[in-house]
């Protein structure tokens, strides 16, 4: 549980880093920021299911097969993941490429309801085995 609330931290940090970023109008960095603390929290869904993966592609489609698929995050959700990781390639790679405010804007919006849906579900996660080693 340790790693799944390190990640849980991080994820939270990396946010507030993104609203900072796109503060002084650095966009592609609050769209890295903005994909990591997804991606962190998608790993932290992943580890209470016993999965790991040694990719970020590897995590993106775990995480869609395992929650999206499942039906217990909505598929817009997976979307919003796989979009996080596109911008982040261009804000960090991209060579005479752009990324638009307004979408940067958008992401930081969904990045924050996407870590805050992942938070609930690993609050009730944390209290179901809790009252599982209680019984």
């Amino acid at each position: 549980m340790k790693a799944i609330d390190d990640l849980s931290e991080k994820a939270q940090r990396f946010l507030a880093t993104a609203t900072k970023a796109i503060e002084i109008g650095d966009y592609d960095s609050c769209a890295s920021r903005c994909y990591y603390a997804m991606f962190f929290m998608a790993e932290a869904a992943l580890l209470t299911k016993g999965l790991t993966a040694s990719s970020h592609k590897g995590v993106l489609s775990l995480f869609s097969q395992h929650f999206v698929r499942a039906g217990i995050f909505p598929r817009s959700m997976g979307r919003l993941l796989n979009d996080a990781y596109d911008k982040r390639v261009i804000g960090d790679y991209g060579i005479g490429l752009m990324l638009d405010p307004n979408e940067v804007q958008q992401l930081l919006i969904d990045a924050q309801a996407f870590v805050q849906s992942v938070s609930a579900y690993l609050e009730q996660w944390k209290q179901n085995q809790e009252t599982n080693s209680a019984n």
